[in-house]
């Protein structure tokens, strides 16, 4: 499964960077999605990276976020809504002043 980001067509403007095998997308220079050859990462809130760690093997603790987010191998265990639905929510937060 390969995450494509311009398919969240109502997403804000943001910027990208590729770095080593990765790519970094940020809003306003705050990082909000990383996009690794068969991962993603997110920023979430401690309650929300809890719960989905116990839900889903394919969800753990963010390499680059560290406990401010969550990491999600592209397995197929979360379906593709709810990919977006972490990445809109990741843009949010990074978007937010008091983040």
């Amino acid at each position: 499964m390969v995450f494509d980001l311009s398919q969240i067509v109502d997403l804000g403007p943001y910027e990208s960077k590729s770095e080593s095998s990765r790519q970094l997308f940020s809003k306003d220079g705050r990082v909000f999605l990383v996009v690794n050859k068969n991962t993603i990462e997110v920023r979430c809130d401690a309650r929300l990276s809890e719960n989905l760690k116990e839900k889903y093997e394919s969800v753990m603790e963010s390499r680059y976020f560290g406990r401010g987010g969550i990491e999600i191998v592209l397995s197929g265990q979360l379906s593709q809504q709810e990919l977006v639905d972490l990445v809109r929510l990741s843009y949010i937060i990074s978007s937010s002043p008091s983040s």
